[in-house]
């Protein structure tokens, strides 16, 4: 849709709705399995240096699920998170099938696919990325004007 304000509302509640997801994703990593248990978690999944895996992984979920909601430093949030499902697709689901219900990797897809998109098309208008814009052009939430002939 090319009316700003739709686009822009489309992105905010985007933004929310994935940020909600990996927050309580990153949340659940802390308060309900702990460092350890989710090291060990990690471990049984065959990560890579699981300590290090299980932390990065932890913090950039509760982090980035925080920095999505507000909109703030989207493209680099969004890229994080993006690799953080990719790591989560090839380490622990794609043996699975697509199908969440047997472990498979139909969640991790859709919330890697909407960080990618985030990363890449940025926050919005409602975001503070858009007001920090003006400093930091790399942040502008506004698409590049259309060439003309």
């Amino acid at each position: 849709m090319n009316n700003p304000a739709v686009r822009n509302t489309g992105i905010l509640l985007a933004r929310i709705g994935l940020g909600v997801i990996f927050l309580a994703h990153g949340l659940q990593k802390v308060n309900s399995w702990g460092y350890s248990g989710t090291k060990a978690g990690f471990e049984g999944m065959g990560a890579p240096v699981p300590a290090v895996s299980a932390f990065l992984a932890t913090w950039i979920e509760v982090l980035g699920g925080i920095a999505l909601i507000v909109g703030v430093l989207t493209p680099i949030v969004g890229g994080l998170l993006f690799l953080n499902m990719i790591g989560a697709l090839f380490i622990t689901h794609i043996g699975n099938g697509i199908w969440v219900s047997d472990g498979g990797y139909e969640l991790v897809l859709a919330l890697g696919a909407g960080a990618l998109l985030l990363a890449v098309v940025g926050a919005g208008k409602f975001s503070v990325d858009a007001l920090l814009g003006g400093k930091l052009p790399w942040l502008a939430t506004e698409p590049e004007p259309a060439l003309t002939r």
